[in-house]
Protein backbone atom coordinates (compact mmCIF):
# COMPACT_ATOMS: atom_id res chain seq x y z
CA UNK A 1 0.00 0.00 0.00
CA UNK A 2 1.30 3.46 -0.88
CA UNK A 3 2.94 5.05 2.20
CA UNK A 4 1.53 8.47 1.30
CA UNK A 5 -2.00 7.02 1.37
CA UNK A 6 -1.32 5.47 4.78
CA UNK A 7 0.05 8.82 5.95
CA UNK A 8 -3.09 10.63 4.77
CA UNK A 9 -5.30 8.08 6.51
CA UNK A 10 -3.33 8.51 9.74
CA UNK A 11 -3.28 12.30 9.65
CA UNK A 12 -6.95 12.38 8.65
CA UNK A 13 -7.81 10.25 11.67
CA UNK A 14 -5.83 12.49 14.03
CA UNK A 15 -7.14 15.78 12.66
CA UNK A 16 -10.71 14.51 12.29
CA UNK A 17 -10.68 13.15 15.82
CA UNK A 18 -9.35 16.38 17.33
CA UNK A 19 -11.17 18.96 15.21
CA UNK A 20 -14.47 17.28 14.36
CA UNK A 21 -15.11 14.77 17.15
CA UNK A 22 -13.32 16.89 19.78
CA UNK A 23 -11.42 13.86 21.03
CA UNK A 24 -8.56 14.21 23.47
CA UNK A 25 -5.25 14.14 21.50
CA UNK A 26 -4.30 10.86 23.23
CA UNK A 27 -7.39 9.11 21.89
CA UNK A 28 -6.97 10.56 18.40
CA UNK A 29 -3.30 9.54 18.19
CA UNK A 30 -3.93 6.06 19.61
CA UNK A 31 -6.80 5.45 17.20
CA UNK A 32 -4.73 6.61 14.23
CA UNK A 33 -1.81 4.38 15.25
CA UNK A 34 -4.08 1.35 15.61
CA UNK A 35 -5.78 1.96 12.26
CA UNK A 36 -2.56 2.51 10.29
CA UNK A 37 -0.86 -0.46 11.93
CA UNK A 38 -3.81 -2.72 11.12
CA UNK A 39 -3.96 -1.85 7.40
CA UNK A 40 -0.20 -1.77 6.68
CA UNK A 41 0.87 -5.05 5.00
CA UNK A 42 3.38 -7.10 7.03
CA UNK A 43 5.79 -7.30 4.10
CA UNK A 44 5.84 -3.52 3.92
CA UNK A 45 6.60 -3.29 7.63
CA UNK A 46 9.43 -5.82 7.24
CA UNK A 47 11.02 -3.87 4.39
CA UNK A 48 10.73 -0.56 6.24
CA UNK A 49 12.22 -1.90 9.47
CA UNK A 50 15.01 -3.76 7.65
CA UNK A 51 16.04 -0.52 5.97
CA UNK A 52 15.80 1.38 9.26
CA UNK A 53 17.81 -1.12 11.30
CA UNK A 54 20.45 -1.56 8.60
CA UNK A 55 20.91 2.18 8.04
CA UNK A 56 21.31 2.74 11.78
CA UNK A 57 23.97 0.04 12.06
CA UNK A 58 25.83 1.23 8.97
CA UNK A 59 25.81 4.80 10.23
CA UNK A 60 27.04 3.69 13.65
CA UNK A 61 29.96 1.74 12.18
CA UNK A 62 30.93 4.52 9.80
CA UNK A 63 30.83 7.08 12.62
CA UNK A 64 33.55 5.01 14.30
CA UNK A 65 35.75 5.32 11.22
CA UNK A 66 35.09 1.89 9.71
CA UNK A 67 34.71 1.74 5.92
CA UNK A 68 32.16 -0.76 4.64
CA UNK A 69 32.24 -2.34 1.20
CA UNK A 70 29.18 -3.52 -0.76
CA UNK A 71 29.41 -7.07 0.60
CA UNK A 72 29.46 -5.93 4.22
CA UNK A 73 26.48 -3.64 3.64
CA UNK A 74 24.57 -6.51 2.05
CA UNK A 75 25.33 -8.77 5.02
CA UNK A 76 24.10 -6.12 7.44
CA UNK A 77 20.80 -5.85 5.55
CA UNK A 78 20.45 -9.64 5.56
CA UNK A 79 21.06 -9.88 9.31
CA UNK A 80 18.66 -7.05 10.12
CA UNK A 81 15.88 -8.62 8.06
CA UNK A 82 15.58 -11.45 10.60
CA UNK A 83 15.14 -8.89 13.36
CA UNK A 84 12.50 -7.06 11.33
CA UNK A 85 10.60 -10.26 10.54
CA UNK A 86 10.52 -11.16 14.22
CA UNK A 87 8.98 -7.77 15.05
CA UNK A 88 6.42 -8.09 12.27
CA UNK A 89 4.97 -11.22 13.89
CA UNK A 90 3.51 -9.01 16.62
CA UNK A 91 -0.15 -8.02 16.33
CA UNK A 92 -0.93 -4.33 15.59
CA UNK A 93 -1.90 -3.62 19.20
CA UNK A 94 1.30 -5.23 20.50
CA UNK A 95 3.36 -3.10 18.15
CA UNK A 96 1.63 0.00 19.48
CA UNK A 97 2.09 -0.97 23.13
CA UNK A 98 5.76 -1.77 22.43
CA UNK A 99 6.38 1.66 20.88
CA UNK A 100 4.30 3.35 23.59
CA UNK A 101 6.54 1.75 26.22
CA UNK A 102 9.74 2.66 24.37
CA UNK A 103 8.67 6.29 24.21
CA UNK A 104 7.69 6.34 27.88
CA UNK A 105 11.06 4.87 28.81
CA UNK A 106 12.81 7.71 26.99
CA UNK A 107 10.82 10.70 28.21
CA UNK A 108 8.27 9.69 30.87
CA UNK A 109 10.37 10.34 33.96
CA UNK A 110 11.84 13.56 32.57
CA UNK A 111 8.40 15.01 31.80
CA UNK A 112 7.12 14.15 35.29
CA UNK A 113 10.15 15.78 36.92
CA UNK A 114 9.93 18.85 34.67
CA UNK A 115 6.28 19.32 35.64
CA UNK A 116 7.24 19.15 39.30
CA UNK A 117 9.97 21.75 38.80
CA UNK A 118 7.66 24.07 36.89
CA UNK A 119 4.87 23.81 39.45
CA UNK A 120 7.25 24.46 42.35
CA UNK A 121 8.79 27.49 40.63
CA UNK A 122 5.34 28.99 40.22
CA UNK A 123 3.94 28.10 43.64
CA UNK A 124 7.02 29.07 45.67
CA UNK A 125 7.36 32.49 44.07
CA UNK A 126 10.70 31.57 42.48
CA UNK A 127 9.44 32.40 38.98
CA UNK A 128 8.09 35.72 40.29
CA UNK A 129 11.52 36.43 41.80
CA UNK A 130 13.28 35.81 38.49
CA UNK A 131 11.02 38.27 36.68
CA UNK A 132 11.33 40.91 39.39
CA UNK A 133 15.13 40.61 39.47
CA UNK A 134 15.30 41.04 35.72
CA UNK A 135 13.12 44.14 36.02
CA UNK A 136 15.34 45.45 38.78
CA UNK A 137 18.49 45.04 36.68
CA UNK A 138 17.28 46.94 33.63
CA UNK A 139 14.87 49.38 35.24
CA UNK A 140 11.42 50.42 34.11
CA UNK A 141 12.63 51.57 30.70
CA UNK A 142 14.10 48.15 30.03
CA UNK A 143 10.99 46.30 31.21
CA UNK A 144 10.32 44.67 27.79
CA UNK A 145 13.86 43.26 27.73
CA UNK A 146 13.35 41.96 31.26
CA UNK A 147 10.18 40.13 30.26
CA UNK A 148 11.94 38.76 27.17
CA UNK A 149 14.85 37.38 29.23
CA UNK A 150 12.60 36.07 32.00
CA UNK A 151 10.31 34.34 29.54
CA UNK A 152 13.28 32.75 27.76
CA UNK A 153 14.69 31.43 31.05
CA UNK A 154 11.42 30.22 32.53
CA UNK A 155 10.32 28.68 29.23
CA UNK A 156 12.86 25.88 29.70
CA UNK A 157 11.11 24.08 32.59
CA UNK A 158 7.70 25.82 32.60
CA UNK A 159 5.11 25.16 29.90
CA UNK A 160 4.25 28.24 27.85
CA UNK A 161 0.59 28.55 28.87
CA UNK A 162 1.51 28.37 32.56
CA UNK A 163 4.38 30.82 32.05
CA UNK A 164 2.08 33.37 30.43
CA UNK A 165 -0.55 32.99 33.17
CA UNK A 166 2.18 33.66 35.75
CA UNK A 167 3.78 36.66 34.08
CA UNK A 168 0.82 38.51 32.56
CA UNK A 169 -0.26 40.04 35.91
CA UNK A 170 3.31 41.29 36.36
CA UNK A 171 3.26 42.79 32.86
CA UNK A 172 -0.03 44.53 33.62
CA UNK A 173 1.32 45.81 36.92
CA UNK A 174 4.33 47.20 35.06
CA UNK A 175 2.01 49.00 32.63
CA UNK A 176 0.37 50.73 35.58
CA UNK A 177 3.75 52.29 36.33
CA UNK A 178 4.79 53.03 32.73
CA UNK A 179 1.38 53.82 31.21
CA UNK A 180 2.80 52.87 27.79
CA UNK A 181 4.17 49.97 25.70
CA UNK A 182 1.53 47.44 26.79
CA UNK A 183 1.72 45.68 23.41
CA UNK A 184 5.52 45.48 23.59
CA UNK A 185 5.42 43.95 27.07
CA UNK A 186 3.04 41.24 25.83
CA UNK A 187 5.05 40.47 22.68
CA UNK A 188 8.31 40.41 24.65
CA UNK A 189 6.84 37.80 26.98
CA UNK A 190 5.61 35.73 24.01
CA UNK A 191 8.93 36.01 22.17
CA UNK A 192 10.88 34.94 25.22
CA UNK A 193 8.84 31.95 26.32
CA UNK A 194 7.55 30.48 23.06
CA UNK A 195 10.75 29.26 21.39
CA UNK A 196 12.41 27.46 24.28
CA UNK A 197 9.15 25.50 24.53
CA UNK A 198 9.90 23.94 21.12
CA UNK A 199 13.70 23.96 21.05
CA UNK A 200 15.09 23.25 24.52
CA UNK A 201 14.44 20.09 26.59
CA UNK A 202 13.00 19.13 29.04
CA UNK A 203 9.79 20.44 27.48
CA UNK A 204 8.09 17.45 25.79
CA UNK A 205 8.39 18.38 22.10
CA UNK A 206 12.16 18.82 21.79
CA UNK A 207 12.71 16.09 24.37
CA UNK A 208 10.85 13.54 22.25
CA UNK A 209 12.36 14.67 18.94
CA UNK A 210 15.89 14.43 20.36
CA UNK A 211 15.18 10.89 21.54
CA UNK A 212 13.58 9.85 18.24
CA UNK A 213 16.60 11.08 16.27
CA UNK A 214 19.13 9.66 18.78
CA UNK A 215 20.51 13.11 19.56
CA UNK A 216 22.42 13.62 22.78
CA UNK A 217 20.29 15.74 25.10
CA UNK A 218 23.15 18.11 25.92
CA UNK A 219 23.69 18.80 22.22
CA UNK A 220 19.98 19.50 21.79
CA UNK A 221 19.96 21.90 24.75
CA UNK A 222 23.00 23.87 23.55
CA UNK A 223 21.82 24.07 19.95
CA UNK A 224 18.26 24.94 21.00
CA UNK A 225 19.46 27.78 23.24
CA UNK A 226 21.60 29.26 20.46
CA UNK A 227 18.85 29.19 17.83
CA UNK A 228 16.34 30.34 20.46
CA UNK A 229 18.36 33.49 21.12
CA UNK A 230 18.14 34.47 17.45
CA UNK A 231 14.43 33.71 17.16
CA UNK A 232 13.48 35.44 20.39
CA UNK A 233 15.48 38.47 19.30
CA UNK A 234 13.57 38.54 16.02
CA UNK A 235 10.25 38.28 17.85
CA UNK A 236 11.22 41.16 20.13
CA UNK A 237 12.22 43.37 17.19
CA UNK A 238 8.86 42.65 15.60
CA UNK A 239 7.22 43.74 18.85
CA UNK A 240 9.17 47.01 18.81
CA UNK A 241 8.13 47.64 15.20
CA UNK A 242 4.47 46.78 15.83
CA UNK A 243 4.34 48.84 19.03
CA UNK A 244 5.16 51.96 17.00
CA UNK A 245 2.33 51.34 14.54
CA UNK A 246 -0.69 50.17 16.52
CA UNK A 247 -1.97 50.87 19.99
CA UNK A 248 -3.64 48.17 22.07
CA UNK A 249 -5.52 49.72 25.01
CA UNK A 250 -5.26 48.40 28.54
CA UNK A 251 -8.69 46.84 29.13
CA UNK A 252 -9.13 46.18 32.85
CA UNK A 253 -11.89 46.92 35.35
CA UNK A 254 -11.17 49.17 38.37
CA UNK A 255 -11.34 46.08 40.61
CA UNK A 256 -8.72 44.27 38.51
CA UNK A 257 -6.47 47.32 38.56
CA UNK A 258 -6.70 47.41 42.35
CA UNK A 259 -5.63 43.75 42.52
CA UNK A 260 -2.71 44.44 40.19
CA UNK A 261 -1.56 47.33 42.36
CA UNK A 262 -1.63 45.00 45.36
CA UNK A 263 0.48 42.48 43.43
CA UNK A 264 3.05 45.11 42.50
CA UNK A 265 3.37 46.11 46.16
CA UNK A 266 4.26 42.57 47.23
CA UNK A 267 7.70 42.61 48.86
CA UNK A 268 10.53 40.94 46.97
CA UNK A 269 12.04 39.95 50.31
CA UNK A 270 9.13 37.56 50.82
CA UNK A 271 10.19 35.56 47.75
CA UNK A 272 13.01 32.98 47.47
CA UNK A 273 16.50 34.26 46.72
CA UNK A 274 17.58 34.63 43.09
CA UNK A 275 20.17 31.86 43.46
CA UNK A 276 17.62 29.39 44.82
CA UNK A 277 15.08 30.46 42.19
CA UNK A 278 17.45 29.95 39.26
CA UNK A 279 19.12 26.77 40.54
CA UNK A 280 16.41 24.28 39.39
CA UNK A 281 16.61 25.77 35.89
CA UNK A 282 20.33 26.26 35.46
CA UNK A 283 21.54 23.12 37.23
CA UNK A 284 20.08 20.45 34.89
CA UNK A 285 21.16 22.43 31.83
CA UNK A 286 24.70 22.69 33.22
CA UNK A 287 24.91 19.03 34.25
CA UNK A 288 23.53 17.62 30.98
CA UNK A 289 25.54 20.00 28.79
CA UNK A 290 28.66 19.35 30.88
CA UNK A 291 28.31 15.62 30.40
CA UNK A 292 27.97 16.14 26.66
CA UNK A 293 31.07 18.32 26.41
CA UNK A 294 33.20 15.96 28.53
CA UNK A 295 32.35 12.98 26.32
CA UNK A 296 34.42 14.71 23.64
CA UNK A 297 37.47 14.58 25.91
CA UNK A 298 39.61 11.46 25.56
CA UNK A 299 40.68 9.43 28.56
CA UNK A 300 39.13 8.91 31.98
CA UNK A 301 39.00 11.27 34.94
CA UNK A 302 37.06 11.63 38.16
CA UNK A 303 35.34 14.72 36.74
CA UNK A 304 34.26 12.83 33.63
CA UNK A 305 32.96 9.95 35.73
CA UNK A 306 31.05 12.38 37.97
CA UNK A 307 29.33 14.08 35.04
CA UNK A 308 28.54 10.76 33.39
CA UNK A 309 26.49 9.99 36.51
CA UNK A 310 24.81 13.30 37.35
CA UNK A 311 24.63 14.38 33.68
CA UNK A 312 22.10 11.67 32.92
CA UNK A 313 18.85 13.48 32.06
CA UNK A 314 16.82 11.62 34.68
CA UNK A 315 19.36 12.16 37.48
CA UNK A 316 19.91 15.83 36.59
CA UNK A 317 16.18 16.57 36.58
CA UNK A 318 15.67 14.56 39.79
CA UNK A 319 18.26 16.66 41.62
CA UNK A 320 16.65 19.87 40.38
CA UNK A 321 13.17 18.63 41.28
CA UNK A 322 14.34 17.86 44.82
CA UNK A 323 15.72 21.41 45.16
CA UNK A 324 12.50 22.94 43.79
CA UNK A 325 10.31 20.84 46.09
CA UNK A 326 12.42 21.73 49.12
CA UNK A 327 12.18 25.41 48.24
CA UNK A 328 8.40 25.20 48.04
CA UNK A 329 8.14 23.15 51.23
CA UNK A 330 10.07 25.75 53.25
CA UNK A 331 7.66 28.47 52.15
CA UNK A 332 4.41 26.68 52.96
CA UNK A 333 2.95 26.88 56.43
CA UNK A 334 0.38 24.19 55.68
CA UNK A 335 2.28 21.09 54.50
CA UNK A 336 -0.93 19.65 53.07
CA UNK A 337 -0.66 22.23 50.31
CA UNK A 338 2.68 20.71 49.27
CA UNK A 339 0.93 17.41 48.58
CA UNK A 340 -1.79 19.25 46.65
CA UNK A 341 0.80 20.97 44.47
CA UNK A 342 2.62 17.69 43.80
CA UNK A 343 -0.67 16.00 42.93
CA UNK A 344 -1.56 18.77 40.49
CA UNK A 345 1.89 18.67 38.87
CA UNK A 346 1.88 14.90 38.40
CA UNK A 347 -1.71 14.99 37.13
CA UNK A 348 -0.60 17.46 34.48
CA UNK A 349 2.44 15.31 33.73
CA UNK A 350 0.29 12.21 33.31
CA UNK A 351 -1.78 13.83 30.57
CA UNK A 352 1.32 15.08 28.77
CA UNK A 353 3.01 11.67 28.99
CA UNK A 354 -0.09 9.99 27.56
CA UNK A 355 -0.14 12.38 24.61
CA UNK A 356 3.60 12.11 23.96
CA UNK A 357 3.69 8.32 24.21
CA UNK A 358 0.63 7.90 21.98
CA UNK A 359 2.25 10.31 19.55
CA UNK A 360 5.48 8.35 19.76
CA UNK A 361 3.62 5.14 18.96
CA UNK A 362 1.86 6.83 16.04
CA UNK A 363 5.17 8.18 14.72
CA UNK A 364 6.79 4.75 14.93
CA UNK A 365 3.86 3.15 13.12
CA UNK A 366 4.22 5.75 10.36
CA UNK A 367 7.91 4.88 10.05
CA UNK A 368 6.93 1.24 9.65
CA UNK A 369 4.89 2.12 6.56
CA UNK A 370 8.14 3.04 4.82
CA UNK A 371 7.18 6.71 4.55
CA UNK A 372 10.78 7.81 5.18
CA UNK A 373 12.46 5.92 2.30
CA UNK A 374 9.41 6.62 0.10
CA UNK A 375 9.70 10.35 0.75
CA UNK A 376 13.44 10.19 0.12
CA UNK A 377 12.84 8.47 -3.24
CA UNK A 378 10.46 11.26 -4.25
CA UNK A 379 12.93 13.93 -3.18
CA UNK A 380 15.72 12.21 -5.11
CA UNK A 381 19.39 11.60 -4.40
CA UNK A 382 20.63 14.64 -6.34
CA UNK A 383 19.09 17.19 -4.00
CA UNK A 384 21.36 19.07 -1.62
CA UNK A 385 20.61 17.62 1.85
CA UNK A 386 20.36 21.16 3.21
CA UNK A 387 16.92 21.43 1.55
CA UNK A 388 15.63 18.58 3.70
CA UNK A 389 15.58 21.07 6.59
CA UNK A 390 12.93 23.41 5.08
CA UNK A 391 11.01 20.30 4.00
CA UNK A 392 10.87 19.13 7.63
CA UNK A 393 9.92 22.68 8.63
CA UNK A 394 7.02 22.80 6.16
CA UNK A 395 5.70 19.37 7.16
CA UNK A 396 5.67 20.37 10.84
CA UNK A 397 4.08 23.75 10.11
CA UNK A 398 1.27 22.13 8.12
CA UNK A 399 0.45 19.75 10.96
CA UNK A 400 0.69 22.55 13.53
CA UNK A 401 -1.66 24.82 11.58
CA UNK A 402 -4.15 21.99 11.07
CA UNK A 403 -4.56 20.79 14.65
CA UNK A 404 -3.14 23.55 16.88
CA UNK A 405 -0.70 21.78 19.21
CA UNK A 406 3.00 22.46 18.71
CA UNK A 407 3.94 19.34 20.69
CA UNK A 408 1.66 17.04 18.68
CA UNK A 409 3.00 18.60 15.47
CA UNK A 410 6.61 17.87 16.44
CA UNK A 411 5.90 14.30 17.53
CA UNK A 412 3.95 13.57 14.34
CA UNK A 413 6.42 15.27 12.02
CA UNK A 414 9.44 13.37 13.30
CA UNK A 415 7.60 10.16 12.44
CA UNK A 416 7.34 11.39 8.85
CA UNK A 417 10.75 12.96 8.25
CA UNK A 418 12.78 11.22 10.96
CA UNK A 419 14.15 8.78 8.38
CA UNK A 420 16.25 11.61 6.97
CA UNK A 421 18.52 11.27 10.02
CA UNK A 422 19.81 7.92 8.71
CA UNK A 423 20.92 9.50 5.43
CA UNK A 424 24.32 11.00 4.72
CA UNK A 425 23.23 14.53 5.46
CA UNK A 426 26.62 16.13 5.80
CA UNK A 427 25.48 17.82 9.00
CA UNK A 428 24.50 16.76 12.51
CA UNK A 429 20.89 15.49 12.90
CA UNK A 430 20.38 18.11 15.62
CA UNK A 431 19.73 20.54 12.77
CA UNK A 432 16.85 18.35 11.63
CA UNK A 433 15.45 18.46 15.17
CA UNK A 434 15.79 22.25 15.21
CA UNK A 435 14.00 22.50 11.85
CA UNK A 436 11.10 20.49 13.28
CA UNK A 437 11.06 22.67 16.41
CA UNK A 438 11.01 25.88 14.37
CA UNK A 439 8.28 24.42 12.16
CA UNK A 440 6.01 23.99 15.16
CA UNK A 441 5.79 27.75 15.70
CA UNK A 442 4.18 29.37 12.60
CA UNK A 443 0.45 29.89 12.05
CA UNK A 444 -1.02 29.43 15.54
CA UNK A 445 -4.64 30.52 15.38
CA UNK A 446 -8.06 29.82 16.95
CA UNK A 447 -7.48 26.05 17.24
CA UNK A 448 -4.49 26.62 19.56
CA UNK A 449 -5.20 26.80 23.30
CA UNK A 450 -2.32 29.26 23.69
CA UNK A 451 -4.09 31.66 21.33
CA UNK A 452 -7.07 31.92 23.66
CA UNK A 453 -4.97 32.06 26.83
CA UNK A 454 -3.11 35.08 25.46
CA UNK A 455 -6.23 36.70 24.00
CA UNK A 456 -8.35 36.46 27.14
CA UNK A 457 -5.64 37.10 29.73
CA UNK A 458 -4.21 40.13 27.93
CA UNK A 459 -7.59 41.61 26.98
CA UNK A 460 -6.83 41.56 23.26
CA UNK A 461 -9.39 40.95 20.54
CA UNK A 462 -8.99 38.02 18.13
CA UNK A 463 -7.67 40.39 15.45
CA UNK A 464 -5.12 41.87 17.86
CA UNK A 465 -4.03 38.38 18.95
CA UNK A 466 -3.45 37.44 15.31
CA UNK A 467 -1.36 40.59 14.86
CA UNK A 468 0.74 39.87 17.94
CA UNK A 469 0.85 36.19 18.92
CA UNK A 470 0.30 34.59 15.49
CA UNK A 471 2.52 36.98 13.56
CA UNK A 472 5.29 36.95 16.18
CA UNK A 473 5.52 33.13 16.35
CA UNK A 474 5.41 32.86 12.55
CA UNK A 475 8.29 35.32 12.18
CA UNK A 476 10.31 33.53 14.85
CA UNK A 477 9.76 30.18 13.15
CA UNK A 478 10.94 31.54 9.79
CA UNK A 479 14.00 33.17 11.34
CA UNK A 480 14.70 29.92 13.16
CA UNK A 481 14.77 27.78 10.01
CA UNK A 482 17.02 30.31 8.28
CA UNK A 483 19.45 30.30 11.21
CA UNK A 484 19.31 26.50 11.33
CA UNK A 485 20.16 26.20 7.62
CA UNK A 486 23.04 28.66 7.97
CA UNK A 487 24.33 26.71 10.98
CA UNK A 488 24.13 23.41 9.07
CA UNK A 489 26.19 24.97 6.27
CA UNK A 490 28.81 26.80 8.31
CA UNK A 491 29.06 24.50 11.33
CA UNK A 492 27.82 21.06 10.22
CA UNK A 493 29.25 19.16 13.23
CA UNK A 494 29.23 16.03 11.06
CA UNK A 495 31.39 13.15 12.26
Amino acid sequence: MDPFLLLLIGLGTVLGGILLLRLHPFLALFTAALLVSAITPNQQVTEALTTKYANEQIKDRESKGKKLDATERKNIHHNQRAKAESYTKKTPIKRITTEFGVTCGKIGIVIALACLIGRCLLASGAADRIVRTALGLVGEKGAPIAFLASGFTLGIPVFFDSLFLLAIPLAKAMWLKLRKNYLLLIVALIAGGAMTHSLVPPTPGPLYVAGALNIDLGTMIIAGLIVGLFTSGAGYLYGVWLNQRIDIPFRETPESIANLETLSEKKTEDLPSLFVSLLPIVLPVALIAGATLLTQVEGQSSLKHFFSLVGDKNIALAISAAIAIYTLATRLEDKKKLGEQMQAALGEAGLIILICCAGGAFGSILLQTGIGPHLQSKVGNDIDPIWLLPLAFIVTTAIRAAQGSATVAMITAVGIVGGFATMKLGYHPVYLALAIGCGSKPLPWMNDSGFWVISKMSGMTEKETLQTFTACLSIMGLVGIIVTMIGAKLLPLAS
